[in-house]
């Protein structure tokens, strides 16, 4: 509490001793203003601190990641052996293996023969620490966070996988939906019994039942449409673990906007003649590009299109 005096009128200008009320006033706000300047610090050192971990937490997981993302369609072991050049077989050492520092350090080729190290490698490990940190930013310290860091490892893997090879691995949607099972049932269970957790089981299961369905749906026209196979089984499974992480709602969200991200990349690609009218192009990215968005941004989006279409009166 600041104490405010008034000089004696008498007195003109009085000393500290002679009025000793202006001290609390000026020292009062002092201690005051270098205490919050202090805990302000502290909190900025804190946020800044916490950050830099979850940065560095998912450049960690990206470069697994880029093992999964290198190994799982040819067949290989995730764990041995090491990880190293894929031309000469140099296994890589601890500084070349610290996530993003370590392509830097190496400037791009392998110590051993040279060779060219894909600019991939480091693009994967910090897209993923960035993903990490919107996640951690958006959710805080909470179990949806470790929940969606989980979800956006998978979405990256079977993007990265669908680029290089087409396919979308059965091992990675059908994990990914049972896991997302898991997330909602373990959600509902912070919140309240058994009966709240077995409602969430069913949101889970429909949405990836409705995911299935909707994305069978679209591949059947399409096919009818362009005459050939418009979309591969894989992107109803990954539209399904889409459902079991996101609910029936946020997956139909994310769905849209996969589409719609899916079309206006496939035109730019035709128009610019970097892509045939009848050359398959990769459809996952679109699809797990529309689920982050959707997990991030979903319930502000429909809350806006709700607002905005059907506004009450």
């Amino acid at each position: 509490m600041v104490r405010i005096s008034i000089a004696n009128p008498g007195k003109g200008n009085s000393s500290p001793r002679e009025n000793p009320g202006s001290l609390p006033l000026k020292w009062g706000r002092h201690g005051s203003e270098s205490g919050e300047k202090t805990n302000l610090s502290a909190d900025r050192l804190l946020a800044l601190s916490a950050i830099g971990l979850v940065f560095i937490f998912g450049a960690a997981i990206g470069s697994f990641l880029n093992v999964v993302i290198y190994r799982l369609p040819a067949g290989r072991s995730l764990l041995w052996p090491p990880s190293s050049c894929p031309r000469c077989s140099h296994r890589l050492g601890a500084r070349e293996n610290v996530p993003v520092l370590g392509w830097l350090w190496l400037r791009g080729r392998c110590a051993h023969c040279r060779s060219r190290i894909s600019m991939r490698y480091p693009l994967v490990e910090a897209a993923m620490g960035l993903l990490f940190w919107l996640v951690f930013a958006t959710y805080g310290w909470s179990p949806t966070t470790w929940g969606y860091w989980i979800f956006f490892s998978w979405l990256l893997a079977l993007s990265a996988i669908d680029v290089d090879t087409k396919t979308l691995p059965n091992s990675l949607t059908q994990s990914g939906l049972v896991l997302g099972a898991i997330f909602q049932v373990a959600l509902a269970g912070e919140v309240d019994g058994e009966p709240t957790r077995i409602e969430a089981l069913m949101v889970s299961i429909v949405g990836a039942v409705i995911g299935i369905w909707v994305l069978d749906i679209i591949s059947l026209v399409g096919s009818v449409i362009l005459r050939q196979t418009a979309m591969g089984e894989g992107d109803a499974k990954l539209m399904a673990m889409m459902g079991a992480w996101l609910g029936w709602k946020l997956m139909l969200l994310a769905g849209f906007i996969g589409c719609a991200i899916g079309a206006f990349a496939g035109g730019g690609a035709i128009a610019m003649g970097w892509l045939g009218r009848r050359q398959p192009m990769p459809f996952g990215p679109s699809l797990a590009l529309g689920a982050g968005i959707a997990a991030i941004w979903g319930e502000s989006i429909l809350s806006a299109y709700v607002k905005l279409f059907f506004p009450v009166a």
